[in-house]
């Protein structure tokens, strides 16, 4: 007989929801993040110093440990020390955390040095505290039997193959779990726990890797997200259109739009060029700028009005994309491709 690989409601959250200020949703975009992200953030920077308890929201087993000794970013600076672990909960079911600051006294005698990974068998209990994190920790769950329809090419993401298998969160939880995490999250708009594959075959939105990267695999292994492009929608705001580019001039950049359109899922081979006029955005709630650390119902993400440079963008066949950065130009400067133009695919 197969086994059952369904899990039952998990009766524990991953970490203490108390002592959490807020929950970022799936599809956030920034830095090297450039594709948007596929795991929520329990965050609380308004108290830096809160050790917040981070748990096995159901019996399993640890499977791997990872200790981080260097940041993933354009200019990293210092060491970072903190773990990412992944829990086994069923045979298809499985837990990622990330930037755990400190493990429980029984993990950490089985946590491998500072820049290494480890394969391990450590059992957990469902509830059993496993460690804790300052400020934020990242989470999501794996779930093998789940496809999402949002990422086209799954042989694009050999680098992170759970991608493809992320389902809602919350669906995972019982219901009351669920609706905590949900009543949490910075997201007004269902579905609140985010959504990061955008993808739609033929269009414009989503994902792209330069021809010749391999993918979300990169190149370059200290900068493998600069030869990733998205176009896709604000990860609390989703009627913002945000433009992320994995090398825009020499680092990577996410940008908003002036005007806020054309929307890239309308935009097809038959569409020809498009220029996108490049700007930051700030998030305001009502009259007032969202201070970003305190949680809050009803966030606007406002694109600004000063032009970083542009974009253009054509759509040569469904799935190969040319694209050109002009950074300083504006929409009536001198915008055509040029020799530099780079050839995407998904």
């Amino acid at each position: 007989m197969e086994p059952d690989c369904r899990p039952e409601p998990f009766e524990y959250p991953p970490v203490d929801l108390d002592s959490v200020e807020y929950l970022t949703p799936f599809g956030l975009m920034t830095g090297s993040h450039v594709t948007p992200v596929d795991h929520q953030y329990f965050q609380n920077f308004k108290e830096p110093d809160l050790q917040i308890d981070v748990y096995s929201p159901a019996d399993g087993r640890v499977v791997s440990m990872q200790h981080f000794g260097t940041p993933v970013s354009e200019n990293p600076t210092g060491v970072v020390d903190d773990f990412r672990l992944v829990i086994e909960h069923t045979c298809t079911v499985s837990s990622i955390f990330i930037h755990i600051t400190e493990l429980s006294d029984r993990l950490r005698d089985e946590a491998p040095e500072i820049g290494q990974y480890s394969s391990v068998d450590i059992s957990v209990t469902a509830g059993e505290k496993i460690g804790w994190f300052t400020k934020n920790v990242d989470y999501n769950l794996v779930d093998l039997d789940y496809v999402t329809d949002g990422l086209i090419d799954p042989s694009s993401y050999v680098r992170e193959p759970w991608k493809i298998h992320v389902p809602d969160t919350f669906d995972y939880f019982l219901p009351e779990i669920g609706a905590q995490m949900k009543s949490l999250s910075l997201r007004t708009e269902e579905p609140r726990g985010g959504v990061f594959t955008h993808d739609i075959d033929g269009r414009m939105v989503g994902n792209w890797f330069e021809e010749g990267t391999d993918g979300y695999q990169g190149v370059d292994q200290d900068r493998y997200w600069g030869g990733h492009l998205a176009l896709a929608y604000n990860h609390i705001d989703p009627s913002t259109l945000v433009i992320s580019i994995g090398t825009f001039v020499d680092q990577s950049r996410q940008f908003a739009v002036l005007g806020n359109a054309p929307d890239p899922a309308s935009i097809s081979v038959a569409t020809g060029p498009v220029i996108y006029e490049l700007v930051e955005w700030d998030y305001w709630v009502g009259q007032e700028r969202w201070d970003r650390m305190t949680w809050a119902e009803g966030i606007e993400a406002v694109p600004a009005d000063s032009v970083h440079g542009s974009v253009l963008l054509q759509l040569l066949d469904d799935r190969t994309l040319l694209m050109e950065t002009f950074p300083g130009v504006g929409r009536s400067g001198a915008i055509e491709f040029t020799p530099a133009a780079k050839r995407f695919t998904r």
